[in-house]
């Protein structure tokens, strides 16, 4: 196995990879050790015990973060008319109907976020095999399908994060940057961790949030105490 590089090494030291910290303290050592020359960001990831193979398993939302999440988010509107005009006047980097199917039928995607007013759903649904794959697919589970285009693209502006279980029964997303304030990333974390929570599915059986975890992008990972997160 190849030799862990010195870096990596030295960020580790002081983290006990069989302990379970109280998040505040965890969020410290992970900030402490975001040494990167960019702002890296800070990520949670939660085991649940849910099988999402499973319909009424299937753990899907999205999360407003209190603070934001430091992202520069660009988002696509599909829409006509007023609402198209919504759109651009709330921020919207691409807005169009037809001309946008097009656009990102031929491959050129260029946005993180894609909101759709419903009478653009039957256009929008022929994007199924492009979007879907990307994770970029309207849903109204999640806000990205609405008349409140407004809202919607203030919102994906504003640091929301969706959030949906991998086959591992894992959820994780980025909550914030190591340049945030450590208190900041405490609200960001619990209040991700709360939508997660309320998100829990019928079929779900046993301890739903199993284990969390979280870590910078070049950093090492801490293993945070449940309690902490949910009770705290």
């Amino acid at each position: 196995m190849a030799k862990e590089g010195k870096r990596i090494s030295a960020a580790r030291e002081g983290i006990d990879a069989n302990k379970l910290y109280p998040l505040q303290d965890a969020v410290k050592l992970i900030k402490e050790r975001a040494k990167a020359k960019f702002d890296e960001t800070i990520e949670i990831s939660m085991n649940l015990g849910v099988d999402p193979r499973h319909a009424d398993q299937m753990v899907r939302g999205v999360c407003n973060l209190p603070n934001g999440s430091g992202r520069t988010v660009r988002v696509a509107v599909f829409a006509r008319g007023p609402k198209a005009d919504e759109a651009k006047a709330a921020g919207a980097d691409v807005v169009g109907a037809e001309d946008l199917f097009e656009t990102v039928n031929g491959g050129t995607i260029d946005f993180d976020r894609c909101i759709a007013t419903p009478d653009m759903m039957g256009l929008v649904g022929r994007l199924g095999k492009v979007l879907g794959p990307r994770g970029l697919m309207p849903n109204p589970r999640v806000g990205t399908v609405t008349m409140d285009v407004k809202g919607a693209v203030e919102a994906a502006k504003g640091g929301a994060v969706e959030f949906r279980v991998e086959k591992a029964g894992i959820v994780h997303a980025g909550i914030g940057k190591a340049s945030f304030e450590e208190g900041k990333l405490v609200e960001n974390i619990k209040a991700f961790a709360d939508a997660v929570s309320k998100a829990k599915p019928t079929g779900a059986k046993g301890t739903y949030i199993q284990r969390i975890a979280v870590s910078s992008t070049m950093g090492p990972g801490v293993k945070v105490d449940p309690s902490s997160v949910l009770n705290g």
